[in-house]
Order: C-alpha cells, then structure tokens, then sequence
C-alpha cells in the first residue's frame, strides 16, 4: 500500500509529502460527477481501516529519506474525515513534524460535528470543499451519502469559522452547466461573504472524471468570478484552457479590471500582453495598486 506518496513541489506549500488515509480503494461519502477516481457507492464510514502506527512508520520512513520537506498534506482515495482515528493520527503527527505544516483536504461533509472541528482545529491549515450552496446542486454534483445536507455543511463552517485563527481555505469545482448558473453562483456569493475565508479557490476539471460531464475555459471561470463580491479573495485555481489572446488594457481598464477583481500574478499573465504589463507595473511604482499574500498567492488589488 502507497500511504505515502510525492514529494512533490507547491508554490503554496513548498516541497510537499501526502498521507493517503485510504491507500487499498476509494472510500468516500461523495460519489462527485467530476471525481478522477472510479465511480462508488458512498459510505457513512470506512470499511478498510490502517492503523495509526503503519501512517506513522511509513511517514518516519520518508522523513527519513526526505530531509527538506515543508508540508504534509492529509488526503484519501475518498474522504480523510471519515478515518475513525484521525485524532489519534494527528496527535502523533504533531509531536514528530517539527516546523513541517499540516494540510487537510476535506469535502467538508462532516464539518458540523463538534468533534470534528476540534479534531480540524490540530491542523496548520484546512481546505474544504464547497461545490454548492443549495441542496439541489449537492445532490447532481457532489452526490452526497444519505444525511448530509447543505445546510448543516453551510452552519458547520461557519461554527469552525470561528474557532480556528489559522488559514481556511475553501475549494470550489466548476462542471459546465451544473454549478456555474447564476442561481448557484449569486448563493455561493451570499455564504462566503459570511463566512469571510483566508482564499478561495475556484477551478474546474482537469483530469478524466468519473462521470460524463465537461470543464469550463479559463475564460468562462474569470467571468464567473466577476459575479463573486470583490472583497472575497478568489484565486483561479485552472488556467489549462485559455483560448483567447492576452489583451491590451489602458491604465483606467486596468485599474477598473483589478478594482472589479483582484488579480494575481497568473492572471496577469493570461489576460494582459505586454504593453498592458509595463502600465501595471508602473501602476504598482505610483502606489496606485499593491501586491497582498493570502496563503501563499500574491494578489494585485486596488490601494485602499
């Protein structure tokens, strides 16, 4: 069984190890339209279980071998949160990491239980997914395992929200007509100034999902991310399908653009050509936009 797998090089996270919490098969409470991984009956819990001591013998191992590591990233072929001894697992973590950061990635569907978020609150940073904001998209999309719902999703970040002062990330995955309408989108809006987290990432497909469903273009994403509130920090998270050419703005396009949507420096780089790059960077010089980090990103946005 690969526990272990990577390392593997992040601008977010630096050189980064991940911890497969499902190594032997896919064991997850989602059954998601556009999940890389064959489809599955969802589960309530997991049937396949490793113990604490294999994770921890094999994580010793690479650590051993991988001297320079930054991060260790908790995942599964499925979803992490269901691991029955997750706790347990973090607290052994925790006392060999050293300066190493944790990361989970999470689908966010037991976010609402209390012990949950207590067990969350041991991590450096956490990333949940938040596909949708109503019930109807949960069940096309994400196709959830009987009893989770949206709203309790909704109520169990904002609960974590408040407790945990590290990094929250959420992660949004666009799939062509099913969560990028305007309904979806104006309710993902409404939440997410609420719940007001470190970054949000949007992206849509790109490897072979499970099911028959279709990405959007870079394009489509940037448009859909002009819907959003401008005070959200939203990153593109996909930048594979760019069609268009990058375009030239005026210093007011520019500034009217970023004022709109605070852009990072990817973005940059696919919506502006050269000339527009040099106005930015002048822009920048005049004290008219500055660069901000948010968990590793740099954003240009508008001096307030």
């Amino acid at each position: 069984m690969n526990i272990i797998f990577g390392p593997v090089n992040s601008r977010r996270f630096g050189k980064s190890l991940g911890i497969d919490l499902s190594p032997s098969k896919k064991q997850c409470n989602f059954d998601c339209l556009y999940c890389e991984l064959e489809p599955a009956k969802t589960v309530g819990s997991y049937e396949d279980v490793i113990s604490v001591a294999e994770i921890i013998s094999a994580l010793g191992e690479a650590l051993e071998k991988y001297k320079d590591i930054d991060a260790l990233t908790i995942t599964a072929n499925g979803e992490p949160t269901l691991y029955p001894y997750l706790s347990e697992l973090m607290d052994e973590i925790n006392l060999i990491k050293g300066e190493i950061k944790t990361l989970i990635l999470s689908n966010a569907s037991t976010i609402n239980n209390e012990e949950m978020q207590n067990i969350l609150l041991k991590f450096d940073t956490v990333k949940l997914s938040l596909d949708c904001a109503t019930s109807r998209c949960l069940k096309r999309l994400d196709r959830s395992h009987e009893g989770i719902d949206v709203a309790s999703i909704k109520e169990g970040m904002l609960q974590f929200k408040s407790k945990f002062s590290n990094p929250l990330i959420i992660e949004i995955l666009m799939v062509k007509g099913v969560n990028d309408t305007k309904e979806e989108v104006e309710a993902l809006n409404a939440y997410l100034l609420d719940l007001n987290p470190t970054r949000i990432d949007i992206g849509t497909i790109d490897r072979p999902p499970a099911y028959r469903v279709e990405p959007l273009s870079y394009e489509d994403l940037h448009k859909i991310s002009l819907l959003f509130d401008a005070s959200l920090p939203i990153y593109l998270a996909s930048r594979k399908k760019v069609v268009k050419k990058p375009s030239l703005y005026s210093s007011d396009e520019i500034l009217a653009t970023i004022k709109k949507r605070p852009l990072t420096k990817d973005d940059i780089e696919v919506l502006f050509d050269i000339k527009s790059k040099e106005r930015l960077e002048k822009l920048i010089e005049n004290h008219q936009l500055e660069l901000v980090n948010s968990s590793g990103y740099e954003f240009i946005k508008i001096i307030s």
